[in-house]
């Protein structure tokens, strides 16, 4: 009974968002199917190395075979998958976790590009990216513990953060 095939029926699907990190996807995926990050690995046949991408972990740098194994199980497309990382050359920082509040109240999802080296504004929004509440000043959790979309320790709506940036 260990087939994937198996499992896919009784798996919940969930959407992805254009330019959304895949911390932020695997972990919206693994609560909306209860999964840890180690069952959702176990399914995919990839073991522990979906905690590790979650924590934007990236080396060795998944494989095609990976990617395609994930598709299987989370229903998107294992291109799609791949675009959620960065492209080939970018350079990114795995901490601290930033984000732009304006950019998350409009749709509350974590983009990759906040993560890239090169970046450290919104260029949408013109605003400083943030790593820190401005709150309780907590760094932010990995993506993929962003339930209920605040600061883990004050609950600061991460929606309401960009009052709290400064332009860039």
């Amino acid at each position: 009974m260990n087939d994937t095939n198996e499992a896919e029926p009784w798996l919940f699907p969930v959407e992805s968002y254009d330019e959304e990190s895949l911390s932020h996807f695997l972990g919206r995926f693994r609560r909306q199917n209860y999964l840890s990050p180690s069952a959702l690995g176990d399914l995919a046949g990839m073991g522990g190395v979906v905690a590790r991408w979650e924590r934007f972990h990236l080396n060795p740098f998944p494989t095609h075979e990976q990617f395609q194994a994930l598709a299987k199980i989370v229903g998107v497309d294992s291109f799609r998958l791949r675009d959620m990382l960065p492209p080939q050359g970018i350079g990114m920082k795995c901490e601290p976790i930033r984000l732009c509040g304006a950019c998350y109240e409009e749709v509350p999802f974590h983009r990759m590009q906040w993560q890239y080296k090169s970046v450290w504004k919104c260029d949408r929004h013109k605003l400083k990216l943030i790593s820190k509440c401005p709150n309780c000043r907590a760094k932010f959790k990995s993506p993929a513990l962003w339930e209920f979309g605040c600061c883990h320790r004050c609950r600061l709506p991460f929606s309401s953060i960009g009052e709290f940036q400064k332009p860039s």
